[in-house]
């Protein structure tokens, strides 16, 4: 399988279940087996991911990266010696960060919820070729990645607005949209992953869902009031 498919959730997935330490190995860079170069996107997951384990206080050498061919056994054999004994001088995962087992995985689960809005809001630099070994300490920034989740969006069905026209439930990828066709809709904050498709989609002559960033989102409305009113052309009420 190509480098290039390990996806963020793969990795975080992995130390949610409890793994101690992830190994990634690609092909050497600018030796593609495939003419895609995902391996350059696997190393740039994998700095991305390093910093964000630093964020939510997790030792980044966890996760390690070596490109080498399918011809260099020894050379692979070395690495994953080294690796192993790597992982075992920094211990169980979280224990030797001074981690309980519950706020781990709340950490965990808060950054997995938020893989495709990371995804998208660093999908230029995930594209990028490094070909320096350089540039890789500081490709992402500890500041980048503090702002990143401080100043995560929101997304915001404004009740006002909403004409229960079913375009942003119907395309919601996670179904986190509760409504019907004559129902205010509602986003529910739980669920709602921040790939911002209910924003995209809301007609503009609507402008029914807002972001909302560094705020927190107002309280979704009562069930009982989502119930849509409308007045007929003769200025009659139609409850429905």
């Amino acid at each position: 399988m190509c480098s290039g498919r390990v996806d963020l959730e793969f990795v975080l997935r992995a130390f949610s279940n409890g793994m101690d330490g992830v190994f990634i190995g690609g092909c050497h860079l600018n030796e593609c087996n495939y003419l895609t170069h995902g391996n350059y996107h696997a190393l740039n997951m994998t700095l991305l991911c390093r910093k964000i384990m630093e964020h939510i206080g997790l030792n980044p050498e966890r996760l390690s990266i070596e490109f080498m061919s399918s011809g260099e056994g020894i050379l692979f054999a070395e690495v994953m010696n080294d690796f192993g004994k790597k992982v075992q001088e920094l211990g169980p995962l979280g224990k030797s960060e001074g981690l309980d087992e519950n706020e781990l995985k709340s950490r965990l689960e808060e950054v997995r919820k938020l893989i495709p809005y990371i995804k998208l809001l660093k999908r230029e630099k995930l594209a990028l070729r490094l070909d320096k070994e350089e540039e890789y300490d500081e490709f992402y920034t500890r500041d980048e990645i503090d702002r990143l989740f401080s100043e995560v969006v929101s997304y915001y069905i404004d009740p006002a607005k909403c004409q229960a026209c079913m375009i942003c439930l119907r395309r919601c990828p996670v179904e986190a949209i509760a409504g019907g066709k004559k129902q205010i809709h509602v986003i529910d904050q739980d669920k709602c992953i921040k790939c911002g498709t209910c924003f995209e989609v809301c007609p503009p002559r609507f402008g029914a869902v807002g972001e909302i960033t560094g705020e927190p989102v107002p309280p979704p409305i009562p069930e009982e009031e989502r119930m849509i009113v409308r007045k007929s052309k003769k200025n009659k009420v139609i409850c429905f």
